[in-house]
């Protein structure tokens, strides 16, 4: 079976066989140390090539035609380590391989397929056709199914909500899950009061696109089971606590949460990993009318805990509560939730790095050596319990929106361990989905934030 893509792309690497030119990726140190071709290294003298990261040199051969390049890795590779991603756009087009890499071949191999990624569905132009081949001690399928696990995340978060509301979302995740022989199921509009999903009944309603609880099954029971819930917000407006503007220019990436555990999602099915998977995502749009839920309103969850809404612009954390009490019926393994949920988690970590919440000391200390070992940044944050207070209400079991503005990416998390008590292996992901400026591995655009790591985790999980 072939990889699952959402928008089809041909694939960045070469066929075996293709004659290839040589990139000669070098510090600056190998340059003083003559580490190549005589001829290439005469030629980056005389051009002044200094091997600073990320910088490329076309060298010619002997008949004037390009025959070779120099990519520059800087002093201390490692603190790039998809350096290569910039290859994509600055070599023209055709087949090369990379020789006398300071990387490791899979990092080189990742962090070029990364950067090939653009997101061209409405524009006319095409990319260029630059490929790159892969060595022979690469596992090319799982680089290729990484890829594909990202650029879904990256594809999904970047089509705008007119083309991505929750209809069209259920339809791509019905897709996946089709793509993998997986089950596909969802609960829409009024059936969620019937089968006791109110929050996100509540929260979707006002919307002429009906709210929906989508669930995916796959593997085998009597594997380890492993449950994944994003939250899908396919457009935030803020509801009657409406957003600025400018906050709301991007909110088409507010299911984000959703983009990044179908990622994971493929990551794991087209590696046939030996988990009993469950993916849950509750797709709605926070919209604007006269049947939209209200500031001071009180609703019971599906747990049977009460909340009063304090602040309307805080629904991904109950439309998370009824999918995650929901899972929590039934107790995995391991239950992972992925959200783009407060503000307050990029005023302490910023955009880049993934904050994380976990009860569980042996979970929280793999997710980090996978981040370390995979280059896909997190830290962890505390589910401090001293702040729980701070979500009480006195007129409801909890609030969902506490006053002060203190620690918010915490008390959202202890929002939402309410409604996770009988699972042990339990994390919380406060995701930005978002670049905002271009790195050499991703454009400014939607992104997948920790889920290479966690596939390092589940992948490692399945094989004991």
């Amino acid at each position: 079976m072939t990889v699952y893509r959402y928008i089809d792309r041909p694939s960045p690497f070469s066929a075996e066989g293709a004659a290839a030119k040589p990139i000669h990726a070098v510090t600056p140190a190998d340059l003083e140390a003559g580490k190549f071709d005589a001829a290439a290294l005469a030629w980056a003298k005389a051009a002044g090539f200094k091997a600073e990261a990320g910088a490329l040199l076309l060298v010619p051969d002997g008949k004037g035609d390009i025959g070779s390049a120099l990519f520059g890795l800087g002093n201390d590779p490692s603190e790039a380590p998809f350096i290569t991603g910039r290859l994509s756009k600055l070599l023209p087009p055709g087949d090369w391989r990379v020789e006398t890499p300071a990387l490791s071949p899979g990092q080189l191999a990742l962090g070029y397929g990364l950067g090939t990624y653009g997101f061209n569905r409405y524009k006319s132009d095409k990319p260029k056709d630059v490929r790159l081949s892969i060595p022979a001690s690469v596992d090319a399928a799982d680089i290729e199914r990484q890829l594909a696990g990202v650029f879904l995340a990256r594809d999904l978060v970047n089509v705008p909500t007119n083309e991505m509301g929750p209809v069209e979302l259920e339809a791509a995740f019905r897709a996946l899950g089709e793509h993998y022989g997986a089950t596909v199921t969802s609960v829409v509009g009024e059936d969620l009061l019937a089968q006791n999903f109110p929050l996100v009944h509540t929260v979707g309603r006002a919307s002429v696109s009906p709210p929906r609880l989508l669930e995916l099954r796959w593997g085998q029971k009597g594997h380890p089971r492993v449950t994944l819930v994003g939250k899908g917000v396919c457009f935030d407006t803020g509801g009657l606590d409406i957003k600025g503007a400018a906050n709301m220019a991007l909110m088409k990436k507010d299911m984000g949460g959703a983009a990044n555990v179908m990622g994971l999602a493929l990551m794991i099915m087209d590696a046939g990993l030996k988990v009993d998977l469950q993916v849950l995502v509750p797709a709605v749009e926070n919209s604007i009318s006269g049947n939209a839920f209200r500031p001071g309103d009180i609703y019971k969850s599906r747990k049977g805990v009460t909340v009063q809404i304090d602040n309307t612009d805080a629904e991904g954390r109950l439309i998370l509560a009824d999918a995650l009490a929901y899972a929590d019926e039934t107790p995995p393994d391991l239950m992972v939730d992925m959200s783009t949920l407060t503000g307050a988690a990029r005023v302490a970590l910023g955009t880049e790095l993934a904050p994380y919440f976990t009860d569980d000391e042996a979970l929280a200390s793999k997710l980090m050596e996978a981040g370390r070992a995979e280059a896909d940044p997190m830290w962890r944050l505390p589910l401090w319990m001293g702040y729980d207070k701070d979500i009480r209400s006195r007129a409801a079991d909890i609030t969902n929106a506490p006053s002060g503005g203190m620690a918010g990416a915490i008390t959202a998390a202890l929002f939402l361990k309410r409604f996770v008590t009988a699972t042990k292996s339990w994390v919380h992901f406060d995701i930005y989905a978002w670049v905002l400026a271009e790195k050499p591995h991703a454009p400014v655009g939607g992104e997948a934030f920790a889920i290479r790591a966690l596939y390092k985790v589940i992948r490692d999980m399945a094989a004991k």
